[in-house]
Order: C-alpha cells, then structure tokens, then sequence
C-alpha cells in the first residue's frame, strides 16, 4: 500500500507564501509523475502542478511564475512553494502520485491521493 501525507497547509494574507510537503511512503518501486491538485468550494479538482520522473514540469496558467513544485527524491517528498498568494487560491490542495507501480513483479499502476491540506488565503 501506498501513503501519501501532506503538510504546510493553513491561512495566510495575499500576498503571503507558503509551502507544501508531501511525503510518500509504503511500496513505490516506479512512478510516472506526482503532482499538486486542488479543490475550491462548489468547484472541480484541478490540476495545480505536476512534476514527471525525468523532471519535466507544467503548471496551470493561474499559478505559472508564483508557484513552484520540486522532489527531493532521497527523502521521497514533494514540494509545493506558493509564492503571491491570492485570495483565489484558497482550496484544498492534494498531492497526487500516478502510475504507481509496487513492484517490480508487476506491470498495474494506480493512482493515489493524499488527504488533503487546507490552504486560505486571506484579502
């Protein structure tokens, strides 16, 4: 089984920075990305940020030069730091592993998802 903990959420005024861990632990032997989602109120999960394992980067325009996603693979950590936060941040922010596979005696990949930090951001 895979687990997926998420730290840093909270409440900041605009303008402020926080920033997001997510560590990972439990039977990860391959994964094809892991990425930051989120959720505002009366709203769908969207993408925030996604990091593939070469390193490659995309993030959704709303956030594109204010926020930044790195790994620390020796730690198994994702990282989230939000700069010039904005009141439209606030969400619930959720790390995503994908394509997860357990083992190297299988092919299946799944995806999981951490429980969710709360961000706030204040005017």
């Amino acid at each position: 089984q895979v687990q997926l903990v998420e730290s840093g959420g909270g409440l900041v005024q605009s303008g402020g920075s926080l920033r997001l861990s997510c560590a990972a632990s439990g039977s990860i032997f391959t994964r094809d990305a892991m990425g930051w989602f989120r959720q505002a109120p009366g709203r769908g999960r969207e993408l925030v940020a996604r990091i593939t394992s070469g390193g490659r980067t995309n993030y959704a325009d709303s956030v594109k030069g204010r926020f930044t996603i790195s790994g620390d693979n020796a730690k198994n950590t994702l990282y989230l730091q939000m700069n010039s936060l904005k009141p439209e941040d606030t969400a619930v922010y959720y790390c995503k592993a994908e394509g997860v596979r357990t083992s190297y005696l299988t092919y299946a990949r799944s995806d999981y998802w951490g429980q969710g930090p709360q961000v706030t951001v204040s005017s």
